[in-house]
């Protein structure tokens, strides 16, 4: 669902929403961002869309979720936890402007705090939509993935070989040791083994490229 669309359904001026829509663009367009950029956005919207359909969500409901999609990475300067809070914060001012009423809002807000741990209720349908699209991207086809990966590395430049290569094993072997990395049957379904099989051969070549490693 386009930005339009869903601050419409939420009972937001459209007009105002176009405005807020110039100001999320250009900030997905920073030249720093190597990831997190408007191509993430637009993915994230498109997966968390789809699988707000397939979990019967309604038109409201689907339009939180793409809300927060598109606004849960509009703020990003690579400070895990600072950056979703300011997001929210981006996220509730624009909605405030548009006349989203309060209780959409809050929702809203919500929904991009949640990436902060990537964790919420098990029967928040509207979070699984939206954390299970935000890692479809583990499980995407090599060259993506890979992609996908030295973007990121970009985004912490500022971060030796050294340093990253100790910070990323400890994420990938977190995220491999999880009983599960999709919160849905069908995010699973559709990405779980080629993420895993995507986070391993990377966690493998960090450690290989470690001198101290045996």
């Amino acid at each position: 669902m386009d930005w339009p669309t869903a601050i419409a359904r939420l009972g937001g001026d459209h007009l105002i929403a176009a405005v807020a829509w110039n100001d999320l663009e250009a900030r997905y367009r920073e030249p720093h961002r190597r990831y997190h950029d408007l191509r993430h956005a637009k993915a994230v919207a498109r997966d968390s869309g789809a699988l707000a359909v397939a979990f019967g969500l309604g038109a409201r409901e689907r339009a939180l979720v793409a809300i927060a999609a598109w606004t849960h990475d509009v703020v990003y300067d690579a400070r895990p936890g600072e950056d979703e809070r300011a997001s929210a914060a981006w996220t509730r001012d624009e909605l405030t402007t548009a006349g989203v009423p309060e209780n959409a809002i809050t929702r809203a807000e919500d929904l991009v705090l949640c990436t902060i741990t990537h964790s919420a209720p098990d029967d928040d349908l509207l979070a699984t939509a939206l954390l299970d699209a935000d890692l479809a991207v583990l499980g995407a086809d090599k060259a993506t993935y890979e992609e996908y990966a030295r973007g990121v590395r970009e985004e912490y430049s500022i971060y030796s070989d050294e340093d990253w290569r100790a910070g990323r094993v400890a994420v990938l072997t977190n995220l491999l040791d999880r009983p599960r990395l999709y919160r849905s049957e069908i995010g699973r379904a559709r990405w779980e083994s080629k993420a895993r099989e995507n986070l391993a051969g990377e966690l493998t070549r960090w450690r290989d490229a470690d001198p101290h490693h045996r």
